[in-house]
């Protein structure tokens, strides 16, 4: 599943950001699908829209997800700490974004 839309970070119609996420089948999982479907998603996002960020979130205990954005050349910005309550429990979330000028060609 994939899933973006966007995010206002001010006042401005240009402080216009696109967050999003990409869940993959367990079966699915550890095979590359993942990095191809961020690289896949930048690339379209950046093409599409007069936008200069994109941001994600992943569970702080999501590694796999952590080295796959990274490998699609993220960069991981902070923690937001007890961001998402499930299961019973708070949980950190980790905030990664690329830059316009940061997509490889």
């Amino acid at each position: 599943m994939v899933d973006y839309r966007p995010v206002r970070h001010g006042p401005s119609q240009g402080n216009i950001a696109y967050f999003f996420g990409i869940e993959l089948a367990e079966e699915h999982r550890g095979l590359g699908y993942g990095t191809e479907a961020h690289k896949l998603l930048v690339r379209y996002l950046f093409a599409t829209y007069p936008i200069v960020r994109i941001e994600t979130l992943t569970d702080s205990e999501n590694k796999a997800e952590q080295r796959t954005l990274e490998k699609s050349n993220f960069t991981r910005e902070g923690m937001m700490r007890q961001a998402q309550w499930r299961k019973g429990a708070w949980h950190d979330m980790v905030l990664y974004s690329i830059l316009r000028q940061e997509q490889p060609e």
